[in-house]
Order: C-alpha cells, then structure tokens, then sequence
C-alpha cells in the first residue's frame, strides 16, 4: 500500500513540478522543441524526459561515482547537446543532417526514411531531464541516494516522477505547437528564433541561472507556487514512504539528520569582506546569492586558534569528498588579534594548512556581526535555497556534521556518494586538561600571580612558583591591550595540567623553553622546538610541548628580547 501511495504521490510531483516557477528558465527549450520539427517531436520530448528519471537518476549517479566524475558531468553533457539542437535549428541544413540521422537510429531500418521528429525528440528530452532534475524534490532525492540499493521500486518510482513531468510538458508543448501553426508561412524565421533561444538558453544553464532563478523564488513566492506538492510531501504516509525508500545504513543516519535539520531562516550574506583568497584575482568569494543550488558551509576560524586549525583537515576532506556533489565551502576568517588582518599573513597559513576552497577575509567582523556569531571554530550549513539549516561550534561531532552535509545534498537532489570523506587523521583535545588558555595582552590576561598592567615594568621580583594552573611574569616586560613585548631578563613560568602547550608569538627572536628548571628533553619538544629552542619569525601559533598525554609539569620560557606573545592556548 506505501508503495502505491509514493508511486502515485511521484506522478502528481512530478506533474506538479512541471507547472511551477523553477521550471521557467527550461521551459523555453521543451517549446522550441516541440513547436519545430516533425509532429511526433513533443512525445519524443516527454518519453525521453521520463526516461531520463527511470534510469539515470537511478542508475547514471551511481556510473558517474565509480568512475570519480564530477556530480555535474551528465549535466554538462546534457546542456551541450541543448546548445548542438539550438544550433541545428538555426543552421537549417545542419538541422536536417541531424533531424535524419537520429530518424533512423530511431526507427531503425524499415521506417528510416519518416522524419516524423520522435528520435530527435528522445535526444532532447533525455537532455531537459537532467537539467531539469534540481526542481524535483524529495522523490528524486530519495531515488539518487547512493548509499541505498538500486531496486524495481526505486526505477518504478523514477519513471513514474518522470511520467508525471513528462505529462505536462506534453500538454504544454502541443498547446504551443498548435499556436505556432499559425504563423506558418514565417516557420523558417520562427525555427531559427526558437534555435537561438535553445543556445542562449544552454549558456544561461551553464553559467547556473536556473538555479539562481530557483533560488530566488523559494524566497520570494508563496510555498504552494513554489512546490505545489509541498503539503502532500508533509502528509505523515509520504513520509513514512520516503523513510522506508531510503532505507538503512547511511541513508537512514542521513534521514535521521534531515529530522535534526531544522530551518533557522534566509542565510546573511557576506559583509565588509576586506579580499578573498583563492578566488580570482583575489576579489571577494562568491556571493551566497550566487551559490543557491548548491550546499555551503561556512566555516569561522582565525588562523592562530589550535581549536580552528585542528578543524581544517575535516573541513579539507569534506572539500575533496563532496564539492563535485555539489558542497561549497567558504572559510570566513575572522582575526583575534590585530596582525591577523595582514592578507599575507593568512595566505601563508592558507597554504601551510592546503586550503583550496574560498577565504573571506572579514577584518572587520562585518560577517561575524551579520552572522551574530561568537565562536572560533564555528560552522554553519546552508540548504540549497539559501537558509541555514544546522551549525556546530567549537571542535568535535565530525560524524553528525558530516551526516548533515549529506543529508542536505541528498534534499537538494545531489547524489553524495555512497562512502563518506575518508577517515582522518587528526590532533585532537585531550581529556583531562586543567589550565585554560589565557592572554598576555592587559585586557584578557587571566590567571596570573601578578597581572599584567598597561606600560613597561619588571615582574615577578618576590614570587613564588606558580600554583597549578597559574602564571608567572618574570624580567621586564611592555605590556599592551592585546600583546607583551620581552625586555630583559624576560621570563614566563607556567604551572600547567595539559598534554600540549601553544603559544601564539612573532617578531624575529628565540624562546629557550625548559620542564622543571631542567631543558626540555627532546621526548616532549612539539615541532617548533629544536634543541629546546624556538626560533621565532612569523606571527602565528607556536607548538612548544607535547608530553604525549596530560601531566601536572611547570614550563619555563625564557624570551630574547623584543619576541612579542600574545596568547596560551593548551590540549
């Protein structure tokens, strides 16, 4: 009974969807193609169409992820041979070659010679299918999910959607070939117009206009107009259907997530964005406008966070795993402190930490502001009509933010893949750590047995060794609101319950670092020691010690002069 229930349910969807907004911007083509060429060209159109979701949906996803083409290949393909019929109408010579060749593929042999338009028609529907498929909805998602078996009930279910769409446009294409007829004498005039309509529409499809348009009106219109199916989808015995269509292992954790996918509204776009790196000639990264269609994840960091920088190997293999899926991400840097808005300081980190997608660099916190965001990392996952639809922040639940991309490209009609990212191998927090981070910089410095205060002054003259997870200045140090800057005899002792021990440091100088009053043993130096030395030179994170799990142990830095610290973060 659920079957028959989705079954018909497809039909109606798919009919339903051929009469909305989204299907405008191809529209055109399917009157083009059924006004010009022989007289069974429409029902070519509409058994290719329907064909199209029967099998490719089903089974042409599952192709292109096993031979590692992109999730866009067969819309690529499919958008070209639009432009190849545009052009053949316009070039009228060429358009009889073509007409009679796929004749007689079509009819093969014995009614070679009737240019009746049905093969031509087959061709062009298969093509309007594909670049079709982003207004379907839950149906054709859960019918390209790649990690459930192909099945009859999943083909079924594919050419019933298609049937339905197929339907409509039929209708449509005979009502505009019966227009059409009455203009004959200029049939050769109209003919061409409609083939450089067909061009003109392939390169809108190509430069993703049909998505935009998509985009903008799931905004911009009411609900029913814009999925007509919308409260049937809702009904608790289609979904019932669809859970069960999607069934187990990795769709069903998806459609678990998809329930946790609650929709927080219209994403704010980028503001204030200073540059962008990786993006053309360094200008700003795409607009989230220009992104609808696809899935995006922004990613908050600062290039100097341990938390942030123990996030991007996660971020990088769900760049490599889903952007040809149809995932975009966009990492908005956003600085803590003030030599963090040097584009060339974060271009270096960039490329030491392999990003390849866009970085929007946000000086000025226009974004953080517009985004109300108070995290550093913090992750925000918008749908494909642009709203915010999950976020995590700070480190962990790589697995649920992971299910959530997936489920959000399966809702969008993009097939994830059957695997997800592979398996990483990543610095993680330690259980257990006591001391928290602090600063050097008079506005946030915590922790320490004598504060530090506006100015330039010696410290720690009568102090004891630190209590457990305390600090001590010692020598003379220039403190500012956000750094402090070594003079003489410049020393920190830190008393800390951690597994490693960060600092954030710059200008050219060294840092001897010692474990006890002893040098540090090279067992427990991190990889910016060497010989129980840091050399200092760019401004950025510095990993001084790795005890290989977390110790009570005091950590003595003793500074040349001029080394400027600005921040202790431990794990």
């Amino acid at each position: 009974m659920d079957a028959l229930l989705t079954t018909a349910f497809a039909v109606l969807a798919g009919a339903a969807t051929a009469l909305s907004p989204c299907v405008l911007p191809v529209l055109p083509v399917a009157l083009a193609a059924g006004s010009t060429g022989g007289r069974r060209r429409p029902l070519g159109v509409a058994v290719g169409l329907a064909g199209t979701f029967g099998l490719a949906a089903v089974l042409l996803t599952r192709a292109l992820d096993a031979l590692g083409l992109p999730g866009d290949f067969a819309r690529a393909g499919a958008i070209a041979v639009l432009a190849a019929f545009g052009v053949a109408l316009v070039v009228p010579r060429l358009g009889a070659a073509l007409e009679g060749r796929l004749s007689r593929l079509a009819h093969r042999g014995g009614a070679a010679g009737r240019r009746d338009g049905f093969g031509s028609g087959l061709v062009l529907g298969a093509s309007l299918g594909l670049v079709y498929a982003p207004c379907a909805g839950p149906i054709l998602a859960a019918v390209v999910a790649l990690d459930a078996a192909v099945s009859a009930e999943r083909l079924a279910l594919g050419f019933a959607y298609g049937a339905g769409a197929a339907a409509a446009l039929l209708a449509v294409m005979t009502l505009g070939r019966s227009l059409t007829r009455r203009i004959a004498p200029h049939a050769g005039r109209l003919q061409q117009g409609f083939g450089l309509l067909m061009v003109l529409v392939a390169i809108a499809l190509a430069g993703g206009a049909d998505r935009d348009f998509q985009a903008a009106i799931a905004d911009d219109l009411p609900a029913v107009l814009v999925n007509p199916s919308g409260e049937l989808e809702e009904t608790a015995a289609v979904q019932r259907s669809l859970a069960r269509l999607r069934g187990g292992g990795a769709g069903a954790r998806a459609a678990e997530a998809d329930a946790r996918l609650r929709d927080a509204g219209r994403a704010p776009e980028f503001r204030g964005i200073a540059s962008g790196l990786n993006t053309p000639a360094g200008r700003e990264p795409p607009s989230l406008r220009s992104l609808r269609g696809r899935v995006v994840l922004i990613d908050f960091w600062t290039y100097t966070c341990i938390n942030c920088l123990r996030t991007l190997s996660h971020v990088r293999a769900w760049d490599e795993r889903y952007r040809a899926a149809g995932l975009s991400i966009v990492g908005v840097h956003t600085p803590e402190f003030a030599f963090e808005r040097r584009e060339s300081n974060v271009r270096d980190a960039v490329a030491a930490n392999r990003l390849r997608y866009p970085i929007a660099l946000d000086n000025d916190y226009g974004t953080w502001n517009a985004w109300g965001n108070r995290y550093w990392p913090a992750k925000y996952l918008i749908d494909a009509r642009g709203h915010v639809r999950y976020w995590h922040f700070g480190e962990g639940d790589y697995d649920g933010t992971e299910r959530a991309i997936r489920a959000l490209l399966a809702e969008a009609g993009r097939a994830p893949g059957s695997d997800g990212a592979a398996a990483v191998t990543a610095e993680h927090p330690e259980h257990g750590v006591t001391t928290p981070e602090t600063y050097l910089g008079w506005v946030r410095a915590r922790g320490f047995a004598e504060l530090p205060v506006p100015g330039t002054r010696r410290y720690g003259d009568g102090v004891d060794a630190p209590e457990p997870d305390r600090f001590v200045l010692r020598g003379r140090w220039m403190v500012g609101r956000e750094r402090a800057v070594a003079g003489a005899g410049a020393r920190i002792d830190a008393n800390v319950g951690a597994r490693r021990v960060f600092l954030v440091m710059g200008s050219p100088g060294r840092v001897r670092v010692l474990l006890d009053g002893r040098p540090l043993p090279d067992r427990y130096a991190g990889p910016d020691v060497h010989d129980g030395v840091v050399r200092v030179g760019a401004q950025r994170l510095y990993r001084l010690v790795d005890f290989g799990r977390v110790e009570r142990r005091v950590v003595t830095l003793e500074f040349d002069r001029g080394v400027v610290a600005y921040a202790f973060t431990f794990g």
